[in-house]
């Protein structure tokens, strides 16, 4: 039994490129959660310069749903996942701030599984890993996910953390030290950074946590490529060596 909290702010970052035909459907589906632990939202979303209908699909739903409060930011240049990233984590006032990626392979509802470590106050942060076992999990590609794990375990020997999956989207942060980190990678590149540079907080508490994957393929809109990969191993070299 988790002991009722004073109310307290989750921020929900949910860059967006090219987002249009679902962006609707995952604020729905983060509208509808409830959360533990006397949480309220703040939603902060980052449009990466989308060259579709994403900005006219987030300004008719913001009209339509004005109990639901968003903060929307637009980027005049397409920059990168990491960079819109940059912006709703600087522009979040939570005190905790948990990342939404805009398609659909990532189940809201999950956001209490991950806040369960924090209301118990034992966890600083809290990754959702896709490979813990116990929840759904969308069978597709064999060697992405081979390289998920390769690039975990790199990562692991350079923080010297025990994660199963690093390049998760669902990364949870205690806001003043997510903020308080010097963040540079604008791409992929943000999940190897934000987890090294994290790893050396004194004293930060890191938990993980199961979630469901109901991932995408390459025709329904996945974007993380191979070219990915190796700027993850780059960063974290970059990041586990030399920072």
């Amino acid at each position: 039994m988790i002991p009722a909290a004073p109310s307290r702010k989750l921020s929900i970052v949910i860059p967006a490129y090219n987002e249009g035909a679902t962006i609707h459907l995952i604020l729905d589906q983060v509208k509808a959660v409830q959360l533990l632990g006397g949480f309220t939202k703040e939603v902060l979303i980052v449009n990466d310069c989308s060259r579709d209908n994403t900005e006219e699909a987030v300004q008719r739903y913001m009209a339509a749903n004005p109990e639901l409060p968003i903060q929307y930011y637009r980027h005049e240049v397409n920059q990168g996942k990491g960079a819109a990233l940059h912006t709703g984590i600087r522009k979040a006032t939570g005190d905790y701030i948990i990342i939404q990626d805009a398609d659909l392979e990532y189940d809201p509802e999950e956001y209490n599984v991950l806040l369960r470590p924090v209301l118990r106050g034992v966890a600083d942060v809290v990754y959702g890993s896709r490979f813990m076992g116990g929840n759904p999990h969308r069978i597709l590609f064999f060697w992405h996910s081979i390289g998920n794990k390769w690039l975990t375990m790199l990562c692991n020997a350079f923080s010297n953390l025990n994660l199963t999956d690093m390049e998760t989207c669902y990364k949870l942060f205690r806001r003043d030290i997510v903020q308080g980190l010097q963040l540079e990678e604008k791409r992929f590149g943000f999940e190897p950074e934000v987890t090294i540079k994290m790893a050396r907080v004194p004293h930060v508490r890191i938990y993980e946590v199961g979630i469901s994957y109901y991932g995408r393929t390459y025709a329904e809109g996945k974007k993380i490529g191979w070219r990915d990969g190796f700027r993850a191993i780059y960063c974290i070299i970059r990041y586990g060596l030399f920072k």
